[in-house]
């Protein structure tokens, strides 16, 4: 994306800076050069032509991407997804050490919100011919090297049937220094840790992971098998495994009989009119088996990696199927390669980059130019170089190349030199991928479940393992029952196949498989909007801040990136309809509560507003220069930006006004809350208060009941010694005080109590011991019965005679007596209000 528009320089030396080769205002191929190559040396490896990136490639390692925080588990997944494949899918050759053998496809799957919630690979033409032969000077996939350098440093080579010394002949090349590299090579060692590193985080377990491996080193073991020529009575071209020892290591490796892959590999099957005929394989034959044999062991285990992350990383059901979502796809593919020798694999490349070369014209060129004339636009056409022509001379039927290839490899004793003349050899033995029926029986009666399952399933168009069954996640789940509790002893021609299978040569071919996998990919691109990078090679020496000059101008004419800048500067590189644009831009020019109608007017109207120049309005569509958009963008993000602060200063009132009333609100149910609670607890105060002065006059009047009556026994009178006035003599008092307490059992005075909760009880027994008379008989009560001064019963009846309430005695003869003479007058006066207390006395 861009923000800002064209502009004229004025110093030629200060664009040099820009990243935008369309604001140059002298356009030609040296001022292209010229500033590519001031950028690269400023190590600025990217620059725009208009919409489509130039990425100059540095050779080194630039910081140029700020570290993000990532503590999602997913957003893990997805980074390590890359080093995992690239592991198994790249290699290095003569032009690049990390280079793609394979084309990806990555589909990543975005909330509305932004957020990942899956992803998806597809994977595209391996060059499984690397793993049998490599050219010289390049190596075999990378995953090879760094299990050999982890294995060998884990001590656990003999495990997995690996020599120490001598490497295997499919890694093995002219040099000889394949093992001290191996040995010596940190990074090899420390890809490795990377690769386990990867295989756990993506969410692989362990037995898969070791199941992997095994394979790995099965494909290795099986290309150390090597076939000498036999002579019998009747055949002469018999072959045979002079040394059975990399056959049984192999087999041992594979969990397979010995046996059933000897006579697999130097046999096969020919059915004939119902009958089966075994006919025994020369060594070129056997050889080529073996090859295939190693072909699909690792063409299908990298299917099945790339199937099982897919389940792995595969968005939940109910946020897939909310049809919400945006998608963003990624394609990383190899470019045009051009070898001293091209052979079979370099055909399919370049024919592949064809195709996309073609999609690139037409979206850039020929449909802009169409939709120009339909809409009727003025502008003036860009000549550019079709490669139609090219592309059907290759993939036309039924007179394409391909097609004749097809033709010609189902012809059993056609051979290279019948169809073309330059160097041509081994392209119909590659076209064909024949993997025998033999073959397959054998490895799906392997021990290794995942070797079951690698050749249980078929295969796609597209000549990958297929999705349904893939997605089981144990891998004997896809495999017949009688498979699933080990090894099963059953005739070889009895084991279960496809429909598609069948022991003769009718299969599909490699140019077959490209097609339909060049029509898988395109069907995925054009059902969005695409961005394309044009990668670049400064230089083919591999080395930092070296531009060749011209190296950098023929891929820049070959990738058509001159007429890409004419037709950026000249033509409208967004077109978007009436409707859509009224509806995303309509706040630049009318308010919010307005309705527009999806007219030229309204359109014109908002570009007006917006004080854009260079755009044109054509039937149905606004024609916007590459960086209106963007513009655009900035405008409504700044109207919607003052809506925002207005809304939050609204927003902000309306909080406080709300807050404000809830406050008040809370201010009086908080004085309503105290108010009551106050009245509660001074009730409650009073309450006890009356409780305890109600209990202390009922001691009083306890005490006061307990003193004789002094008007009807004079000999109390006498023995208390009360005087007929208030006055008192304190001695005499005192001494009398304390003969009383003594005199008592309890050792209580008469007017003393213990205060206890017998009090009141003790209380109302008294008062129940009065005197009552009838006019026809009379007794006395217990307190006055007769007794004898001086006796203990006539002291403790002394004690408990009662006196009339609120009487009180004639003389106050103690301190205490007035202490509670006074306290029950207050009482009393305090109940006043309900009823008078009588005069005492």
């Amino acid at each position: 994306m861009h923000t800002r528009g064209p502009y004229h320089v004025q110093d030629a030396e200060k664009y040099c800076l820009e990243d935008d080769l369309v604001n140059l205002e002298v356009l030609d191929e040296e001022t292209i050069i010229h500033h590519l190559q001031k950028r690269y040396a400023d190590s600025l490896i990217y620059t725009y032509v208009g919409d489509i990136l130039i990425a100059l490639n540095p050779f080194q390692n630039l910081s140029i991407y700020s570290p993000q925080a990532n503590n999602q588990t997913l957003r893990e997944k997805i980074l390590q997804v890359n080093s995992l494949v690239e592991a198994f899918g790249n290699a290095c050759t003569a032009i690049n050490d990390n280079s793609s053998r394979f084309g990806k496809y990555l589909e990543m799957m975005f909330t509305p919100t932004g957020a990942v919630m899956g992803a998806r690979i597809s994977e595209y033409l391996l060059e499984k011919s690397r793993v049998i032969k490599q050219a010289t000077g390049e190596k075999n996939f990378h995953i090879f090297y760094y299990i050999y350098a982890g294995l060998y440093h884990q001590k656990k080579l003999s495990e997995f049937k690996l020599p120490e010394e001598k490497p295997p002949r499919y890694i093995a090349d002219e040099t000889g220094r394949v093992m001290y590299d191996i040995i010596s090579k940190e990074s090899y060692r420390s890809q490795f840790e990377a690769i386990q590193h990867c295989f756990r985080i993506i969410g692989f377990s362990e037995k898969e992971v070791h199941s992997v491996y095994r394979i790995l080193a099965g494909i290795l073991n099986i290309g150390n098998i090597e076939f000498a020529a036999i002579s019998s009575q009747h055949q002469t071209d018999k072959s045979e495994v002079p040394n059975p020892e990399a056959l049984e290591n192999a087999a041992s490796i594979l969990c397979i009989s010995p046996k059933e892959l000897l006579k697999a590999l130097t046999s096969h099957c020919v059915v004939t009119r119902g009958e089966t005929i075994v006919r025994a394989n020369p060594v070129d034959r056997a050889a080529d088996v073996r090859d295939a044999m190693s072909k699909a062991l690792y063409g299908r285990l990298f299917s099945w990696i790339v199937n099982r992350i897919n389940t792995l990383l595969q968005p939940e059901k109910n946020i897939c199927h909310s049809g919400n979502g945006m998608n963003v796809g990624i394609l990383d593919i190899f470019g045009f390669e051009n070898f001293r020798r091209n052979s079979f694999e370099q055909l399919c490349i370049n024919i592949a980059n064809e195709q996309i070369q073609y999609y690139f014209n037409q979206h850039v060129f020929a449909l802009e130019q169409m939709e120009y004339k339909n809409e009727g636009i003025d502008a003036m056409p860009v000549e550019y170089e079709d490669n139609r022509p090219l592309l059907d001379m290759f993939l036309q039927k039924p007179l394409g190349l391909l097609a004749l290839l097809d033709e010609e490899s189902r012809f059993p004793q056609a051979r290279d030199q019948t169809l073309v003349l330059y160097d041509a050899s081994g392209v119909l033995e590659k076209n064909r991928d024949t993997l025998p029926a033999d073959v397959v029986i054998v490895l799906r009666t392997s021990e290794n479940k995942l070797l079951q399952q690698l050749f249980s399933i078929p295969l796609t168009k597209t000549g990958n393992l297929a999705q349904t069954r893939a997605k089981i996640i144990a891998a004997s789940r896809s495999l017949p029952p009688h498979f699933s509790s080990g090894r099963a002893k059953v005739d070889t021609l009895e084991v279960m196949r496809h429909p598609e299978e069948s022991t003769n040569m009718k299969r599909q071919t490699m140019a077959s498989y490209f097609r339909y996998s060049l029509m898988d990919l395109l069907s995925k691109m054009v059902i969005g909007q695409p961005h394309f990078v044009r990668c670049i090679k400064p230089n083919d020496d591999r080395v930092a801040l070296k531009f060749s000059r011209e190296r950098v101008l023929t891929q820049l004419r070959s990738t058509g990136i001159l007429e890409t800048v004419n037709i950026r500067r000249q033509g409208y590189s967004h077109r978007i309809l009436f409707e859509e644009f009224v509806k995303r831009y309509y706040y630049l020019a009318f308010r919010a509560h307005q309705t527009p109608p999806a007219s030229k007017e309204s359109c014109a109207a908002i570009l007006e507003k917006s004080k854009l120049d260079h755009w044109v309005l054509g039937k149905t569509k606004v024609f916007l220069k590459y960086y209106h958009v963007e513009q655009l963008n900035l405008l409504l993000r700044e109207v919607i930006g003052r809506v925002v602060i207005l809304q939050a200063y609204t927003k902000g009132w309306l909080g406080a006004r709300r807050y404000k009333r809830v406050r008040e609100k809370r201010e009086k149910g908080a004085i309503t809350i105290q108010s009551a609670w106050r009245g509660y607890e001074a009730r409650s105060k009073f309450k006890k208060i009356s409780n305890r002065r109600s209990e202390s006059a009922a001691h009083i009047q306890a005490g006061l009941r307990v003193a004789p009556d002094l008007k009807s026994h004079p000999e109390v009178e006498s023995d208390y010694d009360y005087s007929e006035t208030s006055s008192y003599s304190p001695d005499v008092t005192k001494k009398n005080w304390h003969s009383r307490a003594q005199s008592s059992p309890n050792g209580f005075g008469v007017f003393e109590r213990p205060a206890n909760k017998n009090s009141v009880a003790g209380t109302k027994a008294l008062t129940s011991w009065t005197h009552r008379a009838t006019p026809d008989h009379q007794e006395l009560s217990p307190c006055e019965a007769p007794w004898k001064p001086g006796s203990e019963d006539g002291l403790a009846q002394k004690q408990r005679t009662p006196r009339r309430r609120c009487q009180q005695p004639k003389m106050l003869s103690s301190p205490e007596d007035t202490m509670y003479y006074n306290q029950l007058n207050g009482t009393l006066e305090y109940q006043g209000s309900k009823r008078k207390p009588r005069k005492l006395g």
